[in-house]
């Protein structure tokens, strides 16, 4: 059964295997209960999360000292939980293997018949027309440093991938992507975002984009149709990419607490809502957990769905993880996430998590209009969840942008401290708010120096309500670790005085 190596109060960490740069273990998104023992809330949710399958068998857990950081527990708390699971048959601990899930039954692997598809390649977003010398440094959001790409670590994925692909693999594709993903997502999904979902009801796509236009481009109009209700701030390209469908879209104000979803309730031709629930895109911050139901009762009431876009919730740095909406209701919310950030875009891997009616209209719309991602991709991405490594990237580059974060806001508090920086709790970027009148001619002057950079007023939706205030989009993670500091001091440069 193992050992529980806890000694005496003291906590004797049984060790695994840790590769260069990287820490053994993995995200977990556990939802602890309220009231009770810290102790008792975490092993009644490890229990919970073995039980109903979102911790896998032999899935290793996050060491003490992760999960306790990232869950806000003292490290012997974990420990002790650990502990007892062990004890109680539900987890094995082993010297070189760490603490894993007990080994049971799994479930057989699934093969489905496939179906022909093109390629429609998205949109992409508008940027601002002013003039401008090529960029020198690039300080866009939504670009992930493409230089900390795990090239090694990928290819090995690779090569293991391919050793165990069955030959059927490199036939025509399935529509809804390879089994092997779309298992492993499940399973990460589950363990990382609170995910409750099987393999059949995951559609593999080419990113967020290509749901969303899955969703509502399809012949005939769409699997949904409009008016649907969007947040007030948001990627004008998912905009446009509605109104070109022929949506119309409605906006719900935001504050510093997410969308209002109060207002839900006034918008009667409103069928469905677009949702940013772990960190508003983007102005920052998670949904309140009072609006996030909300969101969800409206949808039940309605007969309608939430359309959860899971913008950045691999990335969080000051604060514990925001589990996914879908978790509250299946039936009600449609789960859209991609590797766009996490990994690269150039990979083009998303997803879809769909309620059960949902998924064979899905299937029809992509099967004539969408293309089937790489499958040597998909096999890549499955066995890189698999092994742990997208676990460890994550993390390494969790603490990177940390430590770009942390640095961006020194400086600004020291040579421009009388701009507001908001959103940073999570994210790859941070919006500063500047004084009235000044974003404008601070982007001429950006353009103009070589510095790339986003406007607020472009993420605002056109019929929202109220002036919009002066503010810039600065993404943190998208130059390289050797052009870091020069962009730093290039943005400085350009900010307006107070």
């Amino acid at each position: 059964m193992g050992e529980s190596w806890v000694n005496s109060g003291e906590v004797v960490e049984p060790r695994g295997e840790v590769e260069p740069g990287g820490e053994v273990g993995a995200d977990l998104y556990l939802e602890l209960a309220p009231t009770g023992s810290r102790r008792d809330a975490l092993t009644g949710a490890l229990r919970e999360a073995v039980r109903d399958g979102r911790l896998a068998a032999g899935s290793r857990l996050p060491p003490y000292r992760s999960l306790a950081a990232d869950l806000g527990l003292a490290r012997n708390t974990v420990a002790q939980a650990y502990a007892e699971l062990v004890a109680e048959g539900w987890l094995t601990a082993r010297q070189g293997s760490g603490t894993r899930v007990a080994p049971r039954v799994q479930p057989p692997a699934d093969v489905r018949a496939p179906a022909p598809a093109t390629v429609h390649a998205p949109a992409r977003p508008p940027r601002p027309q002013v003039p401008r010398r090529a960029p020198v440094h690039t300080l866009l959001q939504g670009q992930p440093d493409a230089s900390s790409f795990p090239r090694t670590a990928w290819a090995a994925a690779t090569r293991r991938a391919l050793q165990a692909a069955p030959a059927e693999a490199f036939g025509p594709g399935d529509p809804r992507g390879r089994y092997e993903l779309r298992r492993a997502l499940a399973e990460y999904l589950a363990r990382a975002r609170g995910v409750r979902t099987d393999p059949d009801r995951i559609v593999v796509c080419a990113g967020f984009a290509t749901g969303l236009r899955m969703l509502y481009a399809g012949p005939g109009g769409g699997v949904l149709r409009g008016p649907l209700a969007v947040e007030e701030y948001g990627l004008p390209f998912h905009r446009k990419l509605l109104a070109d469908a022929g949506v119309p879209t409605r906006p719900l104000t935001v504050d510093q607490h997410g969308a209002l979803s109060s207002e839900l309730a006034r918008l009667t031709d409103v069928r469905a809502v677009l949702l940013t629930p772990a960190h508003q895109f983007p102005t920052g911050g998670p949904l309140h957990p009072e609006r996030r139901l909300a969101a969800v009762d409206w949808a039940r009431s309605r007969g309608t769905v939430v359309l959860e876009d899971d913008y950045d919730g691999d990335f969080r740095y000051d604060r514990q993880p925001v589990g996914a909406l879908q978790g509250l209701e299946p039936e009600r919310v449609v789960h859209l996430g991609s590797v766009s950030k996490s990994l690269s875009p150039g990979l083009r891997i998303g997803w879809l998590v769909l309620p059960a009616h949902l998924v064979e209209p899905v299937l029809a719309v992509k099967g004539e209009r969408e293309g089937h991602t790489s499958v040597i991709d998909q096999l890549t991405l499955a066995e890189f969840l698999d092994s742990g490594s997208y676990d460890r990237h994550l993390r390494r580059m969790r603490q990177r942008y940390r430590e770009r974060r942390d640095q961006l806001v020194a400086a600004l508090a020291e040579q421009a401290p009388h701009i507001t920086v908001s959103g940073i709790a999570a994210g790859l970027h941070a919006v500063l708010r500047l004084p009235p009148g000044t974003e404008r001619a601070t982007l001429r002057a950006a353009a103009w120096h070589g510095v790339a950079l986003d406007g607020l007023a472009p993420f605002r939706h056109p019929d929202a309500v109220g002036p919009t205030p002066d503010g810039l989009v600065v993404g943190y993670a998208a130059p390289a670790d050797h052009a870091w500091r020069g962009a730093l001091a290039a943005l400085c440069a350009v900010l307006p005085g107070p």
